[in-house]
C-alpha cells in the first residue's frame, strides 16, 4: 500500500511539472499567430490482399507534422516511426507501398532524424504541440485518407478501446480540398497542367501534391519522397499559397465537425 502511495504521489508530481512547463512554452508563443499542424502519414495495409487503397485498410507506421503559419513558417518538426506497427508487424511491414525504404527508416532512426517509439507517445507529442501553441486546425493533403488511416490504427492497436486519434476540439482541415476550390480554378494552372501533360483521362487538371508543389516551386524535377516529414514540407507550402490568395474558402474536411468522431 505505501508503494502505490509514493507511485501515485510521484506520478502527480511528474504529471504537475509537465502541466507547468507546458504552461510556460505556451506563455512564450506569440498570440498574434494563428498556428496550425500540418502532417502527413505513411501506411501498411491491414489485409494485403485488398487491392484498393482505403483508409479502413490502412495502419500507420510513419507520422510527421510541423507547426506552422498560414505563411508557411515552420515553428517545429517532429519525425516518429511508429514502433507497434514497423517493429511489431514486421510481415504487414513488407506489404506497405513503399516497404523498400525500411533501410532508410533504420538509417534515419540512428542517426536521430526520427524517433521510434509507440503509437501512444507519438499522439501524446500532437497533443503536447496542440496545447502548446493553441492549435485549432490540423491540416493534410487528402486529409480523409490520413484521418482515416490515423483513427484506424488506434482502434487496431487498442481493439477499439480508444475509437478516435483527433481530440475533438481541432477543426480537421484538407489542403486538398482548399486546392480544388482556388487553385484548380486558375486559368494560369488550367494552362499549366495542359502543357506539362498533368490531366486526367477525363481532361481534369491533377491536384496530387507532388504536382502543385511543382506548380507552386517552379521545379518540374521535384519527386515526392513518400516519407511523413519530408511531404509536409511541400503540404504546407500548398496550404501557404491557398492562403495568400485571400479568397474565400472552406478548409475543414466535414462542415460543423471537428477531430473526434467525424469519420
Amino acid at each position: 500500500m505505501l508503494d502505490f502511495c509514493i507511485f501515485w504521489v510521484y506520478n502527480k508530481y511528474v504529471r504537475s511539472r509537465k502541466a507547468n512547463a507546458q504552461k510556460e512554452r505556451y506563455k512564450k508563443t506569440d498570440k498574434r499567430i494563428s498556428y496550425k499542424i500540418v502532417l502527413d502519414c505513411e501506411t501498411a495495409p491491414c489485409d494485403y490482399t485488398i487491392d484498393e487503397v482505403t483508409p479502413i485498410n490502412m495502419l500507420v507506421y510513419d507520422l510527421g507534422w510541423v507547426v506552422t503559419d498560414k505563411r508557411g513558417i515552420v515553428y517545429e518538426t517532429r519525425s516518429f516511426v511508429n514502433a507497434d506497427i514497423f517493429l511489431d508487424e514486421k510481415e504487414l511491414m513488407q506489404s506497405a507501398y513503399y516497404a523498400e525504404k525500411i533501410p532508410r527508416y533504420w538509417e534515419d532512426i540512428k542517426a536521430g532524424r526520427r524517433v521510434l517509439t509507440s503509437f501512444y507517445n507519438i499522439r501524446q507529442a500532437l497533443l503536447n504541440d496542440i496545447a502548446t501553441y493553441g492549435i485549432t486546425q490540423v491540416f493534410a493533403h487528402n486529409m480523409r485518407f490520413d484521418y482515416g488511416a490515423l483513427t484506424n490504427t488506434q482502434r487496431w492497436l487498442t481493439k477499439s478501446k480508444y475509437r478516435y486519434f483527433f481530440p475533438k476540439e481541432v477543426e480537421i482541415c484538407d489542403t486538398l480540398k482548399m486546392a480544388r476550390q482556388l487553385i484548380a480554378t486558375m486559368p494560369t494552372y488550367k494552362k499549366w497542367c495542359a502543357e506539362n501533360g498533368y490531366l486526367t483521362a477525363r481532361n481534369q487538371v491533377r491536384l496530387t501534391a507532388e504536382v502543385l508543389y511543382k506548380f507552386i516551386s517552379g521545379d518540374m524535377e521535384f519527386t515526392e519522397s513518400h516519407t511523413g516529414l519530408e511531404d509536409v514540407m511541400i503540404e504546407k507550402e500548398i496550404m501557404a499559397y491557398c492562403y495568400r490568395k485571400h479568397k474565400s474558402m472552406q478548409p475543414q474536411l466535414w462542415e460543423n465537425k471537428k477531430g473526434e468522431g467525424a469519420l
